[in-house]
């Protein structure tokens, strides 16, 4: 089952903006438009966020994992977890997560299957349409950027007792990475564990409540004593033997390209589309062109891989446009996007207008 579509009204970062009817932003003129709020529609494949920082790309992938949690039949209180808990566990309430300037206007986020919806809303602090979406039983796993594994000895049980300040993101992927392997895995998925294993020179195991590499002349290295890389690498094999990333299931990445040698990115982007050909929706949030430049040359149809590119008003409205509409100014901004099968296709493409920049500098020397 895939997510087809995210909407997002005045939580974190994502205000209540102004968009044209006939969806030409260029040529709005008062009165033609209405007020409505953020919307993104994704692909069945890979789905890759790009944009400069502070437009809500990690915000939108904890709200698709916060709802796929919730669309689990089960007794387990850990795996539904609000999306206050996604972001860390020591706020307190959701209206922490409401845009400051809008809090006291309906504040949601509604994720959709095309025909099942689940919405989180923050101002009844109450979930709506529920009944429907639970029993779906979508199954997900979310990767942060912080890599989590090396402090995973006795972390659960202190996070337990002492309610430590961290997200649910980085528990969870504790959790998934310590469960027990699957006898049984596909071929496709063995060909994949295959190239990891040939990266970090062996497999990683979990003993006595802590993770290691067990290299392949049989040498046991402590997973702290890896390069960051590696262990991304790592735990994307312990997850994978662990059954977690079957057709089916969708695959959240906060920068999977953080740390990770450039040399590693057309792997990396491999073994996603050989996800992805096996039925794993794929999110991705990055910062690489070069990465995210692998996903498009390497796909075999364009369908594959979707750019959503977020950007902030100031990035595509004229200064004519922003005094024309109330509340469009440089301190009210809100998030718009743009979404195409290339790269090229997409304006005010942040990771490419710094790379152009760096270009212009070179040249000049």
């Amino acid at each position: 089952m895939a997510i087809k579509t995210i909407e997002i009204l005045n939580v974190m970062v994502f205000k209540r903006h102004w968009r044209k009817n006939n969806g030409d932003f260029k040529t709005i003129k008062e009165g033609d438009s209405f007020n409505d709020g953020f919307k993104l529609n994704f692909c069945d494949g890979i789905n890759v966020l790009i944009g400069e920082n502070g437009v809500g790309k990690t915000t939108i992938l904890k709200m698709i994992y916060a709802a796929a949690q919730w669309s689990i039949k089960q007794t387990d209180e850990g795996k539904t977890k609000r999306l206050i808990q996604f972001f860390s566990n020591s706020l307190k309430d959701s209206d922490t997560l409401k845009n400051m300037e809008n809090k006291e206007n309906y504040c949601y986020y509604r994720v959709s299957d095309g025909t099942h919806s689940f919405e989180d809303s923050l101002s009844h602090k109450a979930l709506l349409n529920y009944d429907q979406w639970l029993g779906l039983n979508i199954q997900s796993v979310f990767i942060p950027t912080t890599e989590m594994l090396s402090h995973a000895k006795g972390f659960l049980a202190m996070n337990q007792k002492y309610n430590m300040p961290f997200d649910g993101t980085q528990i969870d992927i504790i959790v998934n990475a310590s469960l027990p392997e699957t006898r049984e895995i596909p071929s496709v998925m063995s060909k994949i564990l295959d190239k990891i294993s040939a990266v970090i020179d062996g497999t990683v195991i979990f003993e006595n409540d802590s993770f290691y590499v067990l290299k392949r002349e049989g040498q046991k290295v402590d997973f702290s004593l890896e390069a960051e890389g590696l262990r991304k690498l790592g735990l994307l094999w312990k997850l994978i033997r662990n059954g977690l990333l079957e057709k089916g299931t969708i695959l959240l990445w906060d920068e999977p390209e953080a740390n990770l040698n450039p040399e590693l990115y057309p792997l990396v982007a491999e073994i996603l589309l050989e996800l992805q050909e096996n039925g794993v929706q794929v999110f991705i949030a990055t910062h690489s062109y070069n990465f995210a430049k692998y996903l498009e040359i390497r796909r075999k149809n364009k369908e594959q891989v979707m750019f959503h590119n977020l950007y902030k008003s100031r990035n595509f409205f004229s200064d004519e446009t922003q005094n024309m509409l109330p509340g469009m100014d440089d301190e009210n901004e809100a998030i718009y996007s743009q979404s195409a099968y290339r790269m090229d296709d997409i304006e005010n493409n942040h990771i490419i207008i710094a790379d152009n920049a760096l270009l212009d500098e070179v040249y000049e020397m």
